[in-house]
């Protein structure tokens, strides 16, 4: 089955392939890039966005897999769920609603993040939207024995965004993450959707 694009994607994906300008990305790394300006129109990601090594081939290949994906808030679980139905049907797990009642301190996201990390250790862990469930993730994972195979980490805002994404990057597990304080729940939806086509057009083309 061909994943369609709407035209309308397909023009937008025109324009920004027009006004980009010079840039250092692979084929695949751009292809990320692109949706992720065409859901923010903002252009200053081209400045932002991180690849660890390696990362989109091993992305792609989790995904294509059926490796679950554990999201940290609705909006970006909702932000898949087409493009997974569409695709590999991977299941979707969202970690503010594994914790309805978090413990003193913690926020539902944090606490529901480690639940998920139980229960799904070798799941790909997109956040879009609490800094605090992507520290905490990253911090329960430096003593782990088992490693999660990609973290989306492009979490918005201004109290521990910085220090969530810094550990994340000093982590050694594969990740795709942005610098400073932009990110977001729709970024985050856009990087997971922009792989999950880049592993079903491999698939198709095999």
């Amino acid at each position: 089955m061909t994943l369609i694009l709407h035209p309308i994607l397909q023009q937008s994906f025109a324009t920004i392939d027009r006004e980009i300008g010079p840039h250092n990305f692979s084929d695949e790394q751009y292809a990320v890039l692109r949706r992720v300006i065409h859901s923010t129109a903002d252009f200053e990601f081209r400045e932002l966005l991180r690849f660890s090594p390696d990362v989109v081939a091993v992305a792609t290949a989790a995904l294509a897999s059926g490796t679950p994906i554990v999201t940290d808030v609705n909006m970006v679980s909702i932000g898949i769920q087409t493009v997974v139905q569409q695709t590999f049907q991977n299941p979707i797990v969202t970690a503010v609603d594994a914790c309805q009642s978090p413990p003193l301190g913690q926020t539902r996201t944090e606490t529901g993040m480690l639940q998920c990390l139980q229960a799904h250790p070798q799941a790909i862990y997109v956040i879009g939207n609490a800094p605090t469930a992507l520290l905490a993730l990253c911090q329960q994972l430096a003593t782990a024995s088992e490693l999660p195979p990609l973290i989306i980490g492009v979490p918005v805002g201004f109290i521990g965004v910085i220090e969530a994404k810094s550990t994340l990057a000093q982590s050694g597990i594969p990740h795709i993450r942005t610098e400073g304080r932009k990110g977001g729940s729709p970024v985050a939806a856009a990087i997971t959707n922009a792989l999950l086509t880049l592993a079903w057009q491999q698939r198709n083309t095999l």
